[in-house]
């Protein structure tokens, strides 16, 4: 999606817990202030286009801009838009770690994708100048770096077997801010700043579920990095999915998955 390095994205295996994944953008998208008529909408990290598209449930009447540096994606995103680019809207190829804003936005929203920008934080002050007056930056964040999800594929990665082929594939440094990290930040820059944090209790259905929900997204990396080798692949798999299922064990009820996610709305003056 967003990534610096070019990540093997599969636009499928990331929709299939589609309903649970839009659900924070529902909220943070609830939590943005009112905008202007025809309001001006950067979706940075779009993604396959769906979550883009769902804007259009609040700002019927926006233009809308999807940037994302993934060609999967963005295949993917065209596609879904269909005709509907008569309603303005348009995907385009950026990478966020080096893009600023060329015209006056009235939101820049990013969902889930500020996670794979190193040091994304340092490009809030380019950002927010790019917005209009009153203008606002919102986004949400996974906040699960020490999850037995991620965790443990950091120590599978780091066994004899898998320690030279994946160094430096998985950050070990967590990838997003505090709540607070994000507060102070953004404070100086804007005039008023809402931060908060929600864990959701996801229910998922379906044999090694966990597995299924991070190879659409957090294992990207280790499967881009293995791609040409499909034995290893499959291997690394297997290990990583013997230690998720004592982590994470199925009841009669399906699986439950804790998830934190980081979530800020901010407004620049008027």
């Amino acid at each position: 999606m967003a990534a610096t390095q070019h990540l093997r994205w599969d636009p499928a295996q990331y929709q299939r817990h589609g309903r649970d994944r839009s659900r924070p953008l529902t909220e943070l998208v609830a939590r943005v202030p009112e905008l202007p008529d025809r309001p001006a909408i950067a979706d940075l990290g779009c993604g396959p286009g769906g979550p883009t598209l769902s804007l259009f449930g609040r700002w019927p009447d926006a233009r809308i801009t999807g940037l994302d540096n993934s060609p999967e994606m963005l295949a993917e995103a065209r596609a879904k838009a269909g005709d509907r680019s008569a309603r303005s809207v348009r995907f385009v190829e950026a990478d966020l770690a080096s893009w600023r804003p060329a015209e006056p936005w009235d939101l820049l929203i990013a969902n889930a994708a500020l996670q794979w920008v190193p040091d994304h934080h340092l490009r809030f002050p380019d950002w927010v100048a790019g917005l209009a007056p009153g203008g606002v930056l919102a986004f949400q964040v996974p906040g699960n770096h020490a999850a037995p999800s991620h965790r443990l594929m950091r120590e599978v990665a780091e066994r004899p077997r898998w320690r030279a082929r994946l160094a430096g594939v998985l950050r070990t440094d967590p990838p997003v801010l505090t709540p607070e990290g994000y507060l102070a930040e953004l404070s100086p820059l804007c005039a008023d700043v809402d931060v908060w944090e929600t864990t959701y209790l996801h229910r998922l259905a379906g044999d090694d579920a966990v597995l299924d929900w991070v190879s659409g997204t957090g294992l990207r990396p280790v499967l881009t990095a293995l791609e040409d080798d499909p034995e290893a692949r499959t291997a690394f798999v297997a290990e990583y999915a013997a230690e998720l299922r004592t982590a994470y064990p199925a009841d009669a009820h399906g699986t439950v998955f804790p998830f934190r996610r980081v979530f800020a709305v901010a407004r620049r003056a008027a």
